[in-house]
């Protein structure tokens, strides 16, 4: 039986020139990118007419194709451009995912390296409505790892990495959480298996030290600025699963859902504590008081 490949959801892709709807097909069986993964996406939110830090985005899907050895066609300001372009397609009601994206169609002097000048460059744009903010997620420790900055790219937003996420998000569902913390290869937490993770201890709100074993993501960096400029005390350091099991409250970020509370670590209960609530409302009232359409 064929599979249905239909996106899940309303999509728009504009690519070599012109907007199409759908999931059009765009990679074939010998494109290097297919075989051999040299693909890099980011992603932004548009959500009540704002696309907050969307410039940030652009910019950094530009870095990962140059860090995976791929050569960017399109310069940051061009990708927003086309995205309130691209917006424009849709209903206005439903939060939109914004997924720029390049990869490889050709290898080069050897197989396994891809070909620079044969980069591909795609924008992708698809419903997607926001998580929820008030209902929690639950997490566990994976036994899985991040990979260090010799062995993998993770100074990019690399497809490549994305498999060790799905195996960490699947291994913690199989046991009943909805997500897991994740360690370097040190053993000292880095995220969890889909955003940045934040604990608060005697009010003051800690982060892992980004040390390239997992992507400080664009959110991570806006909450800490953020927190900081309300006179919160925010620390960037090594931490272990002994630190998070005495937090006082715990809260995820990233761009999907942009600030979440923790209320579950293992078989301990926690509250949707009041800094991850501040997070959240001071990051909404920033992207807010910046809006841009």
């Amino acid at each position: 039986m064929a599979i249905d490949t239909s996106p899940r959801s309303t999509t728009w892709t504009y690519v070599d020139g012109e907007w199409l709807s759908g999931n059009p097909p765009l990679i074939g069986p010998t494109s290097h990118a297919m075989w051999l993964g040299s693909t890099v996406f980011d992603g932004a939110r548009w959500f009540d007419g704002i696309a907050p830090d969307l410039d940030l985005h652009c910019q950094r899907v530009n870095r990962s194709a140059v860090s995976l050895g791929l050569k960017p066609t399109m310069a940051a300001e061009e990708i927003e451009a086309l995205t309130w372009e691209g917006v424009k397609k849709f209903d206005g009601k439903t939060a939109i995912y914004v997924k720029p994206m390049y990869w490889g169609e050709h290898g080069s002097w050897s197989v396994v390296a891809v070909d620079p000048e044969s980069t591909r460059f795609a924008l992708c744009l698809f419903e997607a409505p926001m998580g929820n903010a008030h209902g929690g997620s639950s997490l566990t420790l994976s036994p899985f790892r991040r990979p260090t900055i010799e062995c993998m790219p993770t100074d990019a937003k690399a497809g490549c990495l994305y498999p060790n996420n799905a195996r960490i998000l699947n291994e913690a569902r199989s046991r009943g959480f909805d997500n897991a913390l994740v360690r370097d290869m040190l053993g000292n937490i880095a995220e969890t298996g889909s955003s940045n993770i934040f604990m608060v201890k005697d009010g003051v709100v800690f982060t892992p030290a980004a040390n390239k074993t997992f992507l400080a993501g664009i959110t991570r960096f806006r909450v800490m600025s953020l927190l900081r400029e309300a006179g919160f005390e925010v620390v960037e350091t090594t931490m272990t699963m002994a630190d998070f099991e005495a937090a006082d409250e715990i809260f995820t970020t990233g761009n999907y859902s942009k600030v979440l509370p923790v209320t579950r670590l293992d078989d301990r209960d926690l509250q949707a504590g009041p800094i991850a609530a501040k997070a959240r409302d001071l990051y909404m009232d920033w992207a807010h008081s910046s809006r841009d359409v």
